[in-house]
């Protein structure tokens, strides 16, 4: 039974979040070609020649240095550039977004994922959009949040009708 891992797939390497210099990549090198072409793009030939790395029993063995070899060859670049060298050689990589990544992504904005609403005090906020996105049923924000004690009066009049 799988438990609680962090952003590493047990049993399967390499497969972990890096860092970079600029913030954090996922990859996923796990599948034996691929861990060749991995480490050929970083520069770590000798650890894709190893013939106890060739299968992922011998990777899984050995992944703290694999990660670590990873990490070290990331930290220093910016997340564009690590994916760039990644993504020509064909090696699943994707950039790990922050909360800030995500408000600031035209695709979200596109797919309704932030949208924009104003709060009692006049001052647009940007929320999370609805989820999932159901083409009968795809949900909206409806209204703002109440301030404090906004709806109070309708609550109490709405009790003491079914007395």
């Amino acid at each position: 039974m799988r438990e609680a891992a962090g952003s590493a797939l047990p049993g399967i390497a390499p497969s972990n979040a890096y860092p970079c210099a600029d913030g954090w990549v996922l990859i996923a090198g796990n599948g034996d070609s691929i861990f060749k072409r991995l480490m050929s793009a970083i520069g770590r030939d000798d650890l894709g020649a190893d013939a106890a790395l060739a299968g992922n029993t011998g990777r899984v063995a050995r992944v703290e240095e694999i990660d670590a070899a990873i990490g070290a060859w990331t930290s220093p670049r910016a997340v564009i550039e690590v994916l760039d060298v990644l993504n020509n050689a064909a090696v699943p990589a994707g950039r790990i977004y922050t909360a800030k990544d995500i408000a600031e992504d035209p695709h979200y904005r596109a797919r309704g994922m932030i949208q924009s609403i104003t709060t009692a005090d006049g001052l647009t906020l940007d929320v999370p959009g609805i989820v999932p996105k159901l083409s009968l049923t795809p949900g909206a924000i409806t209204r703002r949040a109440p301030s404090l004690g906004e709806d109070t009066e309708a609550v109490l009049s709405a009790l003491t009708s079914r007395r």
